[in-house]
C-alpha cells in the first residue's frame, strides 16, 4: 500500500503544479481534464493524510507505552487512544484499498437496459413490467433521467420486452450488477386457485456507446421500416415509422417503434445497436482474461440466475452473494440503495482476493 500511496501523492502533486502553471490557461480542454482528475484524487489524498496522522499518533503513543519514565495513568491513556486509532486506521485502509482497485472505464457512463419476459407466460411479462418500474423509480430517486427506447406491451399491462436508457452521474457503476435472470415466486393475478407460480425475466445492462467508442459502417447494416404495433400485434398507425436494423456481420437485430418519427426511431435503434456491439467486444475481452472474470460478481451473463423475489415469504435473495432482504414492496418502489452498496462492497472484496 505504501507504494500505491506514493504514486497517488506524486500524481496529485504533478497535477497541482501543472494547474498552477501560466501555460495551462491556453489549453482549456487539458485544464478541464486535469481539474477533473484533481477532484477525483482530493478525497483519496484526504484519506492518505488522515492515515499518516493516525500512524504518527500511534507511534508517539507507543513511545509513551514502552517508556520506563511515564506514569501508569499516561500509559493507560495512550493504550486506550491507540485502540481507538487502530479501528480508525483499519477503516481508512479499507477505503484506500477500494480506491486502488483498477477502475472500470464504463462506470461513469449512462446505460441502456433491456428487460425481456422469460418463462411463465403473461406472469413473466407482468414481472418484466415490475422490474421496469423498479428501475425507473430507482433512477428518479438518484435524480437520473429515464428515456423509453422500445417496448412490446401485452394486453394486461406487462412487457414482452422493454428497452430504455438511464442518464446521469456514474449510472453504470451501480446498475451493472443487475444483468442476469431475475426470478419471481408469487400467486399471479390470473391464478384462480391461489397457487404460487415461478416466472423469470432477463435483464441486460449495457454501458451506452457513443459514436467515438464504436463506428458502424453503413455497408454493415440493413434498415427495414414497418408499421408500429400495439398489444396483440395490431397496427397502431398507418405510416411506416417503426425501424428494424440488422447488423450483418453479427446478425444482431434491433427494433424501435415507440416514436412517431422514423428518424427518431432510427436514432434510438442505432444507439442500442452500438451499445450491444460494444458489449460483445467487452465480453470477448473478459473471456480472454478469465481470471479477472472469475474474481468479480457476474455483470454480463444473461443466463446467470442472480436474484429471486419470493412474495409469499416477503424475501429477495441475491444468489451471487447469498444474502437476503425483506420488504419486497419497498424494493420494487425503487429503494435499492442498500442492496447496491452490498454488491459493490462484495465485488471490491472479491477483486482484492478476500
Amino acid at each position: 500500500m505504501k507504494e500505491q500511496i506514493e504514486k497517488i501523492r506524486q500524481e496529485y502533486e504533478e497535477i497541482s503544479t501543472e494547474l498552477n502553471s501560466p501555460d495551462i490557461f491556453s489549453d482549456a480542454k487539458k485544464m478541464g481534464e486535469l481539474g477533473k482528475r484533481q477532484a477525483e484524487l482530493s478525497e483519496t489524498m484526504e484519506n492518505i493524510n488522515e492515515l499518516e496522522r493516525i500512524e504518527k499518533s500511534m507511534t508517539e503513543n507507543a513511545v509513551i507505552i514502552n517508556s520506563n519514565e511515564e506514569d501508569p495513568e499516561m500509559k493507560q491513556m495512550a493504550m486506550e487512544e491507540n485502540v481507538t486509532l487502530s479501528a480508525k486506521k483499519a477503516i481508512l485502509e479499507k477505503e484506500l484499498e477500494k480506491t486502488f482497485l483498477p477502475k472500470d472505464p464504463n462506470d461513469h457512463k449512462n446505460v441502456i437496459v433491456e428487460i425481456r419476459a422469460g418463462a411463465g407466460g403473461d406472469e413473466s411479462a407482468l414481472f418484466a413490467g415490475d422490474l421496469f418500474q423498479m428501475y425507473a423509480k430507482y433512477a428518479e430517486k438518484n435524480r437520473w433521467s429515464t428515456v423509453l427506447l422500445n417496448s412490446n406491451v401485452i394486453g394486461i399491462g406487462g412487457y414482452k420486452e422493454v428497452v430504455f436508457e438511464i442518464n446521469g452521474a456514474d449510472v453504470y457503476s451501480k446498475m451493472k450488477y443487475e444483468s442476469g435472470v431475475h426470478r419471481v415466486q408469487r400467486i399471479p393475478e390470473t391464478e384462480k386457485n391461489g397457487r404460487v407460480h415461478t416466472s423469470t425475466a432477463t435483464v441486460a445492462v449495457l454501458p451506452e456507446a457513443e459514436e467515438v467508442d464504436l463506428k458502424i459502417e453503413e455497408k454493415d447494416i440493413r434498415i427495414d421500416t414497418f408499421c408500429s404495433s400495439g398489444p396483440g400485434g395490431q397496427s397502431v398507425n398507418t405510416t411506416k415509422s417503426a425501424v428494424r436494423i440488422t447488423h450483418i456481420p453479427t446478425n444482431l437485430i434491433v427494433s424501435c417503434q415507440d416514436e412517431k418519427s422514423q428518424i427518431k426511431n432510427k436514432e434510438k435503434a442505432m444507439k442500442v445497436l452500438r451499445s450491444r456491439l460494444l458489449q460483445l467486444e467487452d465480453d470477448r475481452k473478459a473471456k480472454e482474461s478469465s481470471d479477472a472474470r472469475k474474481s468479480q460478481i457476474g455483470t454480463g451473463d444473461r443466463s446467470e440466475k442472480i436474484r429471486t423475489y419470493n412474495f409469499p415469504q416477503d424475501r429477495i435473495t441475491d444468489h451471487r452473494i447469498k444474502q437476503s432482504w425483506s420488504n419486497i414492496k419497498s424494493i420494487l418502489e425503487g429503494n435499492l440503495d442498500e442492496m447496491m452498496v452490498v454488491l459493490q462492497e462484495e465485488d471490491a472484496k472479491r477483486k482484492l482476493g478476500k
